[in-house]
C-alpha cells in the first residue's frame, strides 16, 4: 500500500517512512478498499505499507524465513520492494526512508537502524519487545524456538544496541501489560553503555501502545520526529501555543 499527500505533486520528491507489523502470526496489509488515512502524508512524507517475507498466509518457505529470526522482519524483502517502487515511481525517494512500529513493530523498527541503516536513517519505536527472551513466552518461542539458543541474543535489540546508526526515539508505557516495559529499558541501558545517542519518551500511566488519551500525545511527537530529521524543518512550538490556550488567548 502506497499513501501520498492529497496535494501530491509528482514533479517533487517524496521522503518515505514505512509503518511496520511483521508478526509472524498474520500478515497485516489491507486487502479491500477503505477510507483509512496516514496524517503524514498532509505533512509531506509518502507512508508505506508491505507484507514482507517471515509473514503469514503465504507459502511454507516464505513464513519460514522469521523461524529463529524475528529480527529479520522480512528486510531483504522489504528493501527491494522500496526499490522496485522508487524505479517505478521518481517521486519515491529512498534516500530519505524513515520507519515506524508498535509491539512486534516496535521491536521491528528499532532493528532497522541496527541492521539495516544503510537504508533506513530515522526510527520511531512504540513499546517495543526489544529482546525475545522476555516477552511473552507463548508468542515468542512459537518462532524463535526452544530451547533458548544464539538466535535469540543475536535478534536481540538490547545485545545490537551498540549496532545503532540515525535517529532513534523509543517510546514506552509505564503500564504496558503485554510488553514488559523493562524491555525499553534494557535497551536505553545498552544504548548509554555504547554512548549512543536517542530520544525516549516515557508516558505515565500509558498501556501497550500508549494509546487512549495519550494517542494524540504520542502521534504528534512521532510526526515531529519525522518532520525535524527527515524533513529538516522544525515542528510547531507546541509549548507556546499551550501557553495561549491556558491564558484564554
Amino acid at each position: 500500500m502506497i499513501y501520498r499527500p492529497t496535494n501530491f505533486d509528482p514533479g517533487k520528491k517524496y521522503p518515505v517512512v514505512e509503518d511496520i507489523y511483521a508478526g509472524p502470526q498474520g500478515s497485516f496489509v489491507p486487502k479491500s478498499f477503505s477510507l483509512r488515512a496516514e496524517p503524514l502524508t498532509e505533512l509531506g512524507f509518502v507512508v508505506v505499507q508491505m507484507d514482507g517475507m517471515g509473514t503469514n498466509n503465504r507459502s511454507r518457505a516464505f513464513h519460514d524465513v522469521t523461524w529463529h529470526n524475528l529480527k529479520d522482519a522480512g528486510f531483504a524483502d522489504r528493501i527491494l520492494w522500496h526499490k522496485a517502487a522508487a524505479a517505478r515511481y521518481p517521486w519515491y525517494d529512498i534516500s530519505r526512508v524513515g520507519i515506524f512500529g508498535t509491539s512486534s513493530g516496535g521491536q521491528s523498527a528499532m532493528g532497522a537502524l541496527l541492521f539495516h541503516p544503510e537504508f533506513y536513517k530515522v526510527a520511531v519505536s512504540n513499546s517495543g519487545c526489544h529482546d525475545n527472551r522476555m516477552d511473552k513466552i507463548w508468542w515468542n518461542e512459537q518462532w524463535m524456538g526452544w530451547p533458548i539458543g544464539p538466535q535469540y541474543s543475536e535478534s536481540s535489540n538490547v545485545d545490537n544496541a551498540w549496532r545503532l546508526q540515525g535517529k532513534l526515539m523509543l517510546v514506552v508505557g509505564e503500564m504496558d501489560k503485554n510488553v514488559d516495559p523493562s524491555s525499553t529499558y534494557q535497551v536505553v541501558d545498552r544504548l548509554i553503555h555504547a554512548d549512543k545517542t536517542f530520544d525516549l519518551l516515557v508516558v505515565p500511566g500509558a498501556g501497550h501502545g500508549t494509546r487512549g488519551p495519550y494517542g494524540p500525545y504520542t502521534e504528534y511527537r512521532l510526526f515531529d520526529y519525522f518532520v525535524h530529521n527527515i524533513l529538516g524543518a522544525e515542528p510547531p512550538e507546541r509549548n507556546l501555543a499551550s501557553s495561549a490556550v491556558s491564558a484564554g488567548k
